[in-house]
Parts: structure tokens; C-alpha cells; sequence
């Protein structure tokens, strides 16, 4: 099978939904002899900071020598970014190998998207004999395809709101379905959770008696740095290539994940993570700067939590231009008006655009919620060809991209093809 009718295959599977439960996983995993026994992991689950943390696991792991797994979604513009060993992406070769291996019970059993894939990096791992594998989970936790590992640790990065009309409404019932991936024998790691969450996750904890870690009780935390208390030493932590203050308890909690599993004596192969973190992974998305002039910002802020973690950085920078514009799209399970509200006066234009994404709004509909905040608010057809205009034109500008990593994605790719050189 070649790689384009392989991956016209995987992405045609999004006609299945989404459908929580193992059952076809496991029937699929069975089938492929079981892969995800083959290599140790460390599994994460999370509202926000999943991606970020899981890049800073994995880039420590590789700075230590090992050979590193890294599964994370979505994509932003190459379906092979969600699957990576030493921050080199799956091949197509192996994609469309796989894919015809597994094509008749594809159809069979209506496997979903997520579940092909997912299966396809447990694959890929195992042939490639890794040493460990770390895997994000996609929706929730406990009925999420990643759940038939057995990993060395669970970590929950924040629990917030999101996915309502899946997770439910309650904040409760949201950590319940995450706490669903703590294993018996593995070690519980959490980052700065709400008291409500954080009591989800200790009675599951208390139920299968884990060793476990809070990052509350292990970090300090001071105006212009954190200051993470490990085993044999303390880590002084002032920033990270990923722009923003919550990058560093996104970054304190994959220091002391691994601090707790390895039992590190020096802090260089840490200090190297950190630094080489965006080369090794390939992370991108977080509050990136795409181009300085005019300046452009990608940030994948997807719900309020992240809103608010854009919202913390941006009011450092956004009275030094004269214009700031905004260009914004989500999924349909988010609260966009809540999102766009606390977006708004950090903004003098705001745009509202649509994606390629069956569960995304339609343009019509995201603008008549957004025009309830703004009434100049406008709606953006083509927001790369927004960009590159704005590329052209003089000013002190700058444009901020916001909301889904889907939109991220499109308009990164759109960009490439029109080979603008930001």
C-alpha cells in the first residue's frame, strides 16, 4: 500500500467518531501480538500541559541516553508528528506497511481513527526495540485507546473543564475519568491540581495503594523561578524554551517523574533536556513566535485554562503594538464564550474563522457567540492570506493565532504551500 492511499485510509476513519472503550483496541492490539507489552512508558493525562510535559519526559530521557517513544496528538501539519523516537518522525514507509497489515479488520470492526493510531505507534515502538515510551492520552483517560499499557508512572499534568458533553459536567466526574488510567503498580505523579480533582485522584491512589508524588508538596515557588526539591539535590528552574510560567511546572512535574523513577544524581542530563527540548520533540504551538515582523504568535490554547495561561504572557508584551489582532476557532465542545470574553481586551481587531474538523464550528456560528462580546468583530475566510497581507504591509503589529491545534495546523500548512518565508 502506498503512503498516500495509507494515510487517505487512516484519515477516512474519522467517519467513525469518536467511541470511548477498549474493546476494539484490544481486539486490534491482540491481533498485532500485544506491542505495547514490549517497552516500559509513562503514561499522561491531563486538560491542559499534556504535550508540554510529555516533551520535557522525553527529551530528559533521551539527554540520559536512552532510546525514546514519543506519542503525543494532534498533529499539527504531518500526520507523522504524532509518532516519534528521538524526535525523528514514524516513516511513511512503516505507516503504510502497517495500514495494509490491518486494512480487512479495519473495516471489520470499525476501529476508529485514534485506535488505528494508537496502535500503529504501540507497533512502532515494539519493532524498534525502545527503551521507553511516552504516551499522552487523547480523551479522558479510563476509556481512552493509550489505557491497555502498563506503565511505570501516571501523570496528570491539570484537570479543568473540557469535553463536557463526553466527560461530563462535573469537575469531579472529569479527574474520575482521568484518574481511570492509574494502574495498580505504577507510580502517581500530580501537578498542581483543584482540591476537587486532586481528591478524585488521592481516593484512587488510597484504592490501589500507589507510591505517589504531588508537585505542590515538592516545588517552591517564587516570583522569578521554581525550586523543585528532588532526591539528591534541589533544581532551581528560571525558564524554558517553551515561553510561559506555566512551562515550568509543566517542566518541574517531568523532572520530578523521572527524579522518582531513575533517582537522578546530577542535573545535566536535566539542564540538556530542557535546553534541547523543542530539537529533540519537535514541539511546537506553545506560545511560539512564528515571525517577528510583523510578530506572529501561534498558541494552542484550547480551553479557559489555556486562555488564561496565554492571557499571563501576551499582558507582558501586548501594549508594546500599536495594532493586535486576534484569529480565533475552536471545537464545538469548548466554552467559547468564556474563551473569547477574557481574550477580548487584550485585542484591537479580532477575527473568527472556521477548520477542517468534523466537531469544529461552523463560521456562522462561532461569530454570531463572539459578536454577543464585540460587535466589530469579523469573520476570516482565509486567515494565511490574512497573514501574509500583514506581511506586506507596514506597522507595528502583531497577530496572535488562538484556540485549536487544529487551526494551528491548517494555517501552518497553508503557509508552507504558499512558501512564505516569515
Amino acid at each position: 500500500m502506498e503512503i498516500e492511499r495509507a494515510l487517505e485510509k487512516i484519515f477516512a476513519l474519522h467517519s467513525f467518531g469518536v467511541k470511548l472503550g477498549l474493546e476494539n483496541i484490544n481486539k486490534l492490539l491482540n491481533f498485532l501480538n500485544n506491542p505495547q507489552n514490549n517497552f516500559k512508558s509513562i503514561h499522561i493525562a491531563g486538560s491542559n500541559g499534556k504535550g508540554s510535559t510529555a516533551s520535557f519526559i522525553a527529551s530528559i530521557l533521551m539527554e540520559m541516553g536512552y532510546k525514546v517513544g514519543l506519542y503525543t496528538s494532534p498533529h499539527l501539519v504531518e500526520f507523522n508528528e504524532r509518532i516519534r523516537i528521538n524526535g525523528n518522525k514514524i516513516p511513511n514507509e512503516y505507516v503504510a506497511k502497517f495500514i495494509s497489515s490491518v486494512d480487512s479488520l479495519i473495516d471489520e470492526k470499525q476501529i476508529t481513527f485514534f485506535e488505528v493510531t494508537t496502535a500503529l505507534a504501540f507497533s512502532y515502538f515494539s519493532d524498534e526495540k525502545i527503551d521507553y515510551a511516552v504516551i499522552e492520552t487523547g480523551l479522558g483517560g479510563r476509556l481512552d485507546a493509550t489505557n491497555t499499557i502498563n506503565p511505570l508512572s501516571c501523570v496528570f499534568t491539570t484537570i479543568s473543564h473540557e469535553h463536557t458533553n463526553i466527560l461530563g459536567e462535573e469537575l469531579w466526574k472529569i479527574a474520575e475519568e482521568k484518574a481511570g488510567i492509574i494502574k495498580k503498580d505504577s507510580k502517581v505523579f500530580f501537578g498542581i491540581l483543584p482540591e476537587e480533582a486532586e481528591n478524585v485522584i488521592r481516593e484512587k491512589i488510597r484504592y490501589f495503594g500507589n507510591e505517589f508524588y504531588s508537585l505542590k508538596e515538592n516545588i517552591d515557588d517564587y516570583p522569578d523561578y521554581v525550586k523543585l526539591h528532588l532526591t539528591k539535590f534541589n533544581y532551581n528552574l528560571y525558564k524554558t524554551p517553551l515561553v510561559g510560567r506555566h512551562q515550568l511546572f509543566n517542566c518541574s512535574l517531568a523532572i520530578l517523574v523521572l527524579d522518582k523513577i531513575f533517582d537522578i544524581k546530577t542535573d545535566s542530563a536535566i539542564s540538556q533536556g530542557i535546553k534541547n527540548v523543542i530539537k529533540n520533540t519537535g514541539i511546537q504551538a506553545r506560545y511560539e513566535t512564528y515571525s517577528e515582523n510583523p510578530k506572529i504568535i501561534f498558541d494552542a490554547a484550547h480551553n479557559l485554562e489555556g486562555v488564561e495561561s496565554f492571557i499571563a504572557e501576551f499582558e507582558k508584551e501586548y501594549s508594546r503594538y500599536k495594532e493586535t489582532n486576534l484569529i480565533f476557532s475552536t471545537l464545538q465542545d469548548k466554552n467559547i464564550f468564556e474563551m473569547f470574553k477574557r481574550l477580548n481586551p487584550y485585542f484591537t481587531k479580532a477575527y473568527v474563522t472556521t477548520l477542517e474538523n468534523e466537531r469544529a464550528y461552523k463560521i456562522d456560528e462561532i461569530y454570531n457567540i463572539c459578536k454577543e462580546i464585540r460587535d466589530d468583530v469579523q469573520k476570516l475566510e482565509s486567515p494565511s492570506d490574512f497573514i501574509v497581507q500583514a506581511k506586506c504591509s507596514n506597522g507595528n503589529k502583531c497577530i496572535v493565532i488562538l484556540g485549536s491545534i487544529y487551526l494551528l495546523g491548517q494555517i501552518k500548512k497553508e503557509l508552507m504551500n504558499k512558501d512564505i518565508n516569515l
